[in-house]
């Protein structure tokens, strides 16, 4: 089978299970206890029987599920996400507006992380043993075990409350008004202890996996006879046991890029950070129906095709990889 066949064949093997995904996602938040009725005609029961009725009808939520289902699709197909119940807004705009400002969170934190990380995790197994060794494992392991919203809070504490060098919420300074230049380095300044707390929490799993992915590679029998050969120890480190070693922290990499347009719900909400993390939880409280489902397809898609960039990665890091 050529290349070009397989990713075709993946691309519509990817398609397909975004739409069963969807389907089981549609059901489930379609079934689950709760009405949006309850938010868009007032929490407290106040509002007529006529009136609720109309509502359940304007939306269409008087319709069986399957044929709910099938309209979702169509709209789908024509590239209509649907109107949001709260926002009174379409969702592909509530979506749009706040992908990027997510994107920049998470996709910034998931690089620093695999980056640091699987360096870390290298430079460890090759002093493994040592007291080096000892204290990096000890503090990512600390890092593993511990809640992303305490550590924000924590940074919080010390950098914003105690020694005030960093702003603690939001990601602008409002009464400022910049512009320019000016305004996106506000933004990066506003987003140093987020992006931290997130980097901090994604590293040690590269860490681990780097580490135990070279202290297997350090047992295979081609290092044995590479050394037996005269290979110089660091040609040895960069040419095959790094190649072979970093394919497990790819693997975590891309699955992480695929859930970052889900944002991080947490973290999100404690540093006030007006994400897609923050836009699921306010629409999951109130039952807006067409957001989640908007985001959930942000989610499918981009885990779904991120897996299929990483196997296709796979075969440009490892030459010993083909596809048949």
């Amino acid at each position: 089978m050529g290349m070009g066949t397989y990713i075709l064949r993946r691309v519509f093997q990817s398609i397909a299970l975004v739409f069963v995904i969807l389907t089981i996602n549609f059901t489930i938040i379609n079934l689950a206890p709760g009405s949006p009725v309850i938010f868009m005609a007032g929490q407290f029961g106040m509002a007529s029987k006529e009136y609720v009725e109309a509502v359940i009808k304007r939306w269409g939520l008087d319709k069986p599920l399957w044929e709910r289902l099938l309209i979702y699709f169509a709209n789908l197909l024509r590239g209509d996400l649907g109107y949001s119940y709260r926002y009174l807004a379409p969702v592909s705009d509530l979506i749009l507006e706040r992908l990027p400002i997510t994107l920049f969170l998470t996709v910034t934190s998931a690089v620093l992380a695999f980056i640091i990380g699987s360096t870390l995790g290298l430079y460890a197994a090759r002093h493994v043993g040592r007291k080096v060794d000892a204290a990096l494992t000890t503090t990512m392991f600390v890092f593993w075990s511990t809640p992303s919203f305490w550590l924000g809070i924590i940074l919080m504490i010390v950098f914003g409350i105690q020694l005030r060098i960093l702003p603690v919420s939001g990601m602008i300074n409002v009464r400022a008004g910049y512009t320019g230049v000016m305004y996106y380095l506000d933004i990066a300044y506003h987003a140093i202890l987020p992006i931290t707390t997130l980097t901090l929490i994604m590293m040690p799993q590269y860490f681990k996996i780097t580490r135990d992915a070279v202290l297997h590679q350090l047992k295979e029998d081609y290092v044995i006879t590479f050394r037996a050969m005269g290979l110089r120890e660091n040609e040895l480190f960069r040419r095959h046991i790094f190649r072979n070693a970093i394919l497990p922290p790819v693997t975590i990499f891309g699955l992480q890029l695929g859930y970052a347009a889900a944002g991080a719900v947490l973290i999100e909400n404690v540093f006030g950070w007006p994400g897609m993390g923050r836009l699921l939880l306010d629409s999951i409280l109130t039952r807006d129906y067409p957001v989640i489902m908007g985001i959930y397809l942000m989610i499918s898609i981009t885990v779904v095709f991120s897996i299929l960039i990483v196997d296709l990665l796979y075969m440009l890091l490892d030459p010993r990889i083909r596809y048949r």
